[in-house]
């Protein structure tokens, strides 16, 4: 099969030709070949190549376009077999139609259905260890009595009238330049080459209806505030006969009252009197699993971080947890009856660390450490 010649070359110019020499070029060869002129069927055909190959490098952005990629050849590396394929490849389809007999065919009726979109509120725990949901949500499902055709049952879509069934209309006008030919969609059938004489009752032709539907979601343990989850077939039906589309459900988590989430790790404080901070022993607090016994060092300092491996939040849909930090924090008295007063006394003799106002106690500075 044939291949078109460069475009540079059918109009007789170099690669580095101005727009002045291209459009002189054009009207040179115009007035040789337009058909009023010369009844030479070679010479129409010839006019045709030179008016297509003109559209296309007298427009700055489709030569650029062309002069980028135009010379690698159609498809799989293959010659284009007409300006109109190189029309098609670079710039859509329709073309510059100039006497082309190409027709495109019509454009499928099914369709993929539209997506959903819902938001929930989950409770800290919930989103922690995961829970089912029931969704009411309102949907596009498919019209029991036609069957999603859109047609009265009894009855079935025709070749569009208008179209013919082609799915778009030509429009042919003649100018000083030849024919030009134009194609687009088909408005009565909206280019599917079909169209409902007699539409169903039920869903009046659109082949869909709306219907309230409560769908069941399992949301897995370790989801956050701000995910997505994507439910696959439970949006809106799709047109004759197309796949669904999905539900994506958007998730909120309220916070927690002890618990601050930093991915999966969790964090807290925990208080812890001066007594027990100094003497150590061992507390118990409500962890995510329940009670956990914690160990406090004799002397611990404020500040002290004690982690509890894989107290956190499971990894969604994987394994493994994160893990739990607490702070602990020594509370100092701030409140003492006279009893605890003189016990602290008696304490700070016994440690050298009594100071009176005229009398401070040495103080001591260091370097931080962070």
């Amino acid at each position: 099969m044939a291949t078109v010649r460069d475009l540079y070359e059918v109009l007789g110019v170099t690669r580095d030709a101005t727009d002045d020499d291209i459009k002189k070029a054009y009207r040179r060869l115009a007035r040789e070949l337009h058909p009023d002129v010369n009844a030479d069927g070679a010479a129409e055909e010839r006019f045709k190549e030179v008016a297509g190959a003109y559209e296309i490098l007298s427009d700055p952005d489709k030569r650029q376009r062309y002069d980028a990629f135009g010379t690698t050849g159609g498809p799989g590396g293959a010659g284009f077999t007409d300006i109109q394929d190189i029309f098609d490849m670079f710039f859509g389809q329709g073309g510059f139609g100039v006497g082309s007999s190409r027709r495109r065919g019509p454009r499928s009726r099914t369709q993929h259905g539209e997506d959903l979109g819902v938001r929930i509120v989950l409770g800290f725990r919930d989103a922690v260890f995961g829970t089912r949901r029931d969704l009411e949500i309102e949907r596009l499902v498919v019209c029991e009595r036609c069957q999603g055709n859109g047609a009265e049952p009894g009855t079935a879509p025709v070749s569009c009238r208008t179209c013919g069934g082609a799915g778009q209309v030509q429009a042919v006008r003649r100018s000083v330049f030849g024919t030009v030919m134009t194609a687009s969609p088909c408005t009565a059938c909206r280019g599917t080459g079909q169209e409902v004489l007699d539409p169903c009752e039920a869903c009046f032709g659109e082949g869909r209806r709306r219907e309230r539907a409560t769908v069941t979601i399992d949301i897995p343990p370790g989801v956050s505030d701000g995910m997505e989850l994507r439910v696959a077939g439970n949006g809106h039906a799709g047109v004759a006969a197309g796949p669904a589309g999905d539900l994506y459900v958007g998730i909120s988590v309220e916070p927690a009252e002890e618990f601050d989430r930093r991915g999966q790790d969790l964090f807290t404080v925990l208080d812890v009197s001066v007594t027990q901070a100094t003497l150590g022993g061992e507390l118990e607090i409500q962890a995510l699993d329940g009670p956990e016994r914690i160990t406090v060092e004799p002397g611990t300092e404020s500040g002290t971080v004690v982690r509890i491996k894989g107290g956190g939040v499971p990894n969604v849909n994987r394994r493994g947890r994160g893990d739990l930090y607490i702070t602990l924090h020594v509370l100092t008295p701030e409140r003492l009856s006279r009893e605890e007063r003189k016990l602290w006394e008696r304490l700070a003799e016994l440690r050298g660390e009594g100071s009176s106002k005229r009398e401070p106690a040495p103080g001591q500075l260091r370097r931080p450490e962070f």
